[in-house]
């Protein structure tokens, strides 16, 4: 390239952004004709995909409850068919850590003592173009282990003994997030196809050498012909590359609610590549609150520090979860304890901890294989559980919960649901959405607010409460109706809170906080906007069509 405003096309790619070091290793001309290849063979079907959520969006609002699926009934009820036996390095899941592809957040992970790490270039983090690439580079450095780094303050991270490094499962982006600096035919090419392509084209053959695989989480699906469009990739990536079929190998998270009405069909589809099933907990809860939140007090939740575990319509989501993949053979994971220690305060510490300690229990003994955790300090905590229950064995499989009854009503059964709305919940919401987009769009899309590891899912709960409780005049515990006035003016009295600094995005953060949160229509996204306004690096002052009916609000 000759300039930051010169585009450059190779093998029917045209690369937008101001490249970066190392750019050339990642964007070798075979990797992008690779990448090319599967997008144009699955473009159309993810675009009737996304307009199909909308449809189904549409058909909640009007009233229509999910319901299992009667045309899938023939595969919830065959007794018959399993999904692939575990794949090398995904046997024992006891303990997962997650977190983003930065060189630190890397050696850090890869060095927690986890079973797994989900290298994570989803939810947390910024996709940015230096980002995006860098993920990779880094990526591809750890497995040849060839990756160091030395902080600010002189600290030194290396990697540990290769038989001591968790399994690697990368997670790409889902299908809603377009990568607008790399388009063909002026469309950009979706986000989910550059990571995965990437990854898997330079890494498979290096990992199948390892002794291990290209393995991978698939987030945001939410029905099981979205799971199948992975399952094709999966097949076509393998043929183009000669590598054996159901070598790939995927674990779904079940992080939207019209994906818990079908979990066995999911399953199914990816059968030959799946490993498991995860508690996407978080996003799972936004889920619910954006497709229910126009349909009045019986989907109204309370704070979203009351929405636990224990509640009956989440119980019912994951004890629901481990007997669907006990049945066929796959793994359940639980979702992610998101306490990150506070070693300056160890009463805090301490309360964090017995938190963690508490939903590990629970979930190791509703049949969950293994769990997630974002901070190295609760790998421990999370092992110890598991250890105690699975002994020497490496999972429960054979804990197939015939106790557990398919229940499509138990999973709205919102009006359970115990807790009020405060005040403080409010104020809450309103920080942690600023901060977390603030942290975002400088590039950082995990950020610890008041001890907890926010992520892009925590944002959207925060920002996706607030809409609803206007919309539905929400009553506080105190009795005061919630208005759009007073969320403004407690924004105002929030924002003049935080402690600014140099070079801070706290004011872009706003902007984007008061459009997906105070608009009369409702973003399905807030990255979406906030992508389109400040990471996508636009040329000649034209804008990219994105051709992805995501960008309609839901």
């Amino acid at each position: 390239m000759n300039s930051f405003t010169d585009n450059f096309t190779i093998n029917g790619i045209t690369l937008t952004a101001q490249p970066i070091c190392r750019q050339g290793e990642v964007l070798t001309p075979d990797a992008l004709a690779f990448v090319a290849k599967l997008h144009k063979a699955t473009a159309g079907r993810r675009r009737e995909l996304l307009q199909a959520r909308q449809e189904r969006r549409q058909q909640i609002s009007k009233g229509q409850d999910p319901r299992f699926l009667r045309e899938t009934e023939s595969v919830r009820n065959d007794p018959n068919w399993r999904v692939a036996p575990p794949a090398p390095g995904l046997e024992d899941r006891r303990v997962e850590i997650t977190g983003p592809v930065d060189k630190k957040m890397t050696i850090n992970a890869l060095n927690s003592g986890a079973k797994v790490w989900l290298a994570d270039m989803e939810d947390s983090s910024t996709p940015s173009w230096r980002n995006v690439i860098q993920g990779q580079l880094n990526l591809t450095d750890a497995l040849e282990r060839r990756i160091d780094f030395t902080s600010p303050e002189g600290k030194e991270y290396k990697l540990r003994p290769a038989g001591e490094l968790p399994t690697v499962v990368v997670r790409p982006r889902g299908w809603h997030l377009p990568e607008k600096h790399m388009l063909i035919d002026g469309t950009p090419i979706a986000g989910g196809i550059v990571d995965f392509g990437l990854y898997f084209f330079h890494n498979a053959r290096r990992l199948i050498a390892q002794g291990k695989g290209p393995y991978f989480y698939l987030p945001k699906i939410e029905n099981h012909l979205e799971a199948r469009l992975w399952n094709d990739i999966f097949i076509m990536a393998q043929d183009l590359l000669g590598i054996p079929q159901g070598t790939i190998r995927a674990t779904v998270l079940i992080e939207t609610i019209t994906a818990a009405f079908e979990m066995e069909e999911i399953l199914y589809e990816l059968r030959d590549h799946a490993a498991g099933l995860n508690a996407g907990r978080w996003d799972y809860i936004f889920s619910l609150i954006k497709n229910f939140r126009t349909r009045g007090p019986r989907f109204v939740l309370p704070d979203r520090g009351q929405v636990t575990m224990t509640q009956p319509f989440m119980r019912a989501y994951t004890e629901q979860l481990v007997r669907a993949c006990h049945k066929r053979g796959a793994m359940a994971i639980g979702g992610m304890a998101a306490a990150v220690p506070n070693r300056k305060d160890q009463d805090a510490n301490a309360i964090a901890f017995e938190k963690v300690r508490a939903d590990k229990t629970r979930e190791a003994g509703d049949g969950f294989d293994g769990s997630w955790v974002a901070h190295p300090d609760l790998v421990p905590v999370c092992r110890e559980v598991f250890d105690a229950v699975l002994g020497e064995r490496p999972n429960q499989l054979e804990r197939l919960r015939e106790d557990v009854t398919a229940d499509d009503r138990a999973l709205l059964d919102i009006s359970t649901t115990t807790g009020t709305i405060t005040e403080q919940g409010i104020r809450n919401n309103i920080e942690v959405g600023i901060r977390y987009i603030e942290s975002w769009l400088r590039g950082n899309g995990a950020v610890a607010i008041h001890n907890l590891m926010e992520d892009a899912a925590t944002a959207e709960i925060s920002r996706s409460q607030l809409w609803q409780w206007i919309f539905a005049r929400a009553i506080t515990d105190h009795g005061d109706v919630i208005t759009r006035e007073w969320v403004e003016d407690m924004l105002d009295e929030e924002f003049a809170k935080l402690e600014r600094f140099e070079g801070d995005r706290f004011a872009d953060a706003r902007d984007i906080f008061e459009e997906v949160t105070l608009s009369s229509e409702f973003p399905a996204f807030l990255t979406l906007p906030a992508y389109d306004r400040f990471l996508h690096e636009a040329r000649d002052g034209a804008d990219v069509a994105s051709g992805d009916p995501t960008l309609v609000p839901a």
